[in-house]
C-alpha cells in the first residue's frame, strides 16, 4: 500500500474487520460490470472510490436523454456518446489509482466465457434476463462469484452465487418468465439503493469481512420501506449447477 492509498482510503480502514489486509484484497481484485445503466453505474461508482484495482465494464451504445434520470457517471454534455467510455471517464477522474477498462459490448452467448475469465468476481446489473441469466451460467462455469443486483418500478432484489457453494441465478429463474417485456420504470433513486447494496456485497465478498448473501434472496420495497432475506436451495435439477 502506497502513502497516497493509505490517505485516501483511511476512513475505510477503520471499518472492523476490514483494515489494510482489505484494502489490499480490494488492489489486488477485479470486478465485471455487465451494464453501467442505473444500477451498473452506482456498483462501478462505489467500487472505484473503494479502490477495487480494476474494473472491467460492459456496455454497449451510446447516451440518449432517457438514460440521464439514472446513469449517474454521465451527463446532458455526453448526449450521443458512447456511454461505456463517459463512465469509465468519471471512475478515473474520481479515483486515478485504479484501471478502468471498457468493452463496448453487452452481454450475448459470444463473448459471456470471454469477459467473466478475464476477472475475479462479477457484478451482474443488466435489466434483461437473458443477459442475467448468460453471466450467470458462465460465472457458474469459471468458478467466479456473482452478486446479482435487480430492480423493477419501487422493488429490488440482490442475491450472491459463490459456485460450488451456492444456489445459483438459474436455481430461482431457470428461464426468462414469458410474460415478461422490456418496458421499465424506474427512478433513479431505486437504482441507485440496489447498486449500493451490491457493491458492498462485492466489497464484503472480495475483503472475506461481514456476512455476504450467500443462499439467501435480499428483497426490499420501497414504497414501503420493507426489507427481508428469502432462503434459496440449490434445485438438484439445475440445468446450470447442480453438477458442480
Amino acid at each position: 500500500m502506497t502513502d497516497a492509498e493509505l490517505s485516501q482510503y483511511e476512513w475505510q480502514l477503520w471499518v472492523e474487520g476490514f483494515g489494510e489486509e482489505g484494502q489490499r484484497r480490494l488492489k489486488g481484485a477485479s470486478v465485471l460490470v455487465s451494464r453501467c445503466g442505473g444500477v451498473g453505474s452506482n456498483v462501478a461508482l462505489q467500487l472505484a472510490a473503494a479502490g477495487v484495482g480494476r474494473i472491467v465494464l460492459a456496455h454497449a451504445g451510446d447516451l440518449k436523454p432517457s438514460d440521464l434520470n439514472r446513469q449517474i457517471l454521465m451527463s446532458s454534455a455526453g448526449l450521443g456518446r458512447s456511454r461505456v467510455e463517459q463512465a469509465a471517464e468519471r471512475l478515473r477522474a474520481i479515483n486515478p489509482l485504479i484501471t478502468v477498462e471498457t468493452v463496448a459490448e453487452n452481454i450475448d452467448v459470444d463473448n459471456a466465457d470471454r469477459l467473466v475469465t478475464r476477472v475475479d468476481v462479477v457484478a451482474g446489473c443488466a435489466p434483461l434476463f437473458e443477459e442475467r441469466l448468460l453471466l450467470n451460467e458462465a460465472a457458474v462455469r469459471h468458478g467466479k462469484p456473482l452478486v446479482d443486483c435487480a430492480m423493477y418500478e419501487l422493488d429490488v432484489q440482490l442475491t450472491t452465487v459463490i459456485p460450488g457453494k451456492t444456489a445459483c441465478l438459474a436455481c430461482l429463474i431457470p428461464q426468462k418468465p414469458p410474460a415478461w417485456k422490456r418496458r421499465f420504470p424506474v427512478f433513479g433513486a431505486v437504482a441507485g439503493v440496489v447498486g449500493c447494496m451490491g457493491a458492498m456485497e462485492i466489497i464484503k465478498v472480495i475483503a472475506g469481512f461481514g456476512e455476504t448473501l450467500q443462499n439467501q434472496l435480499l428483497v426490499g420495497d420501497l414504497r414501503t420501506m420493507e426489507f427481508s432475506k428469502v432462503n434459496v436451495k440449490r434445485r438438484a435439477d439445475c440445468a446450470v449447477c447442480a453438477m458442480r
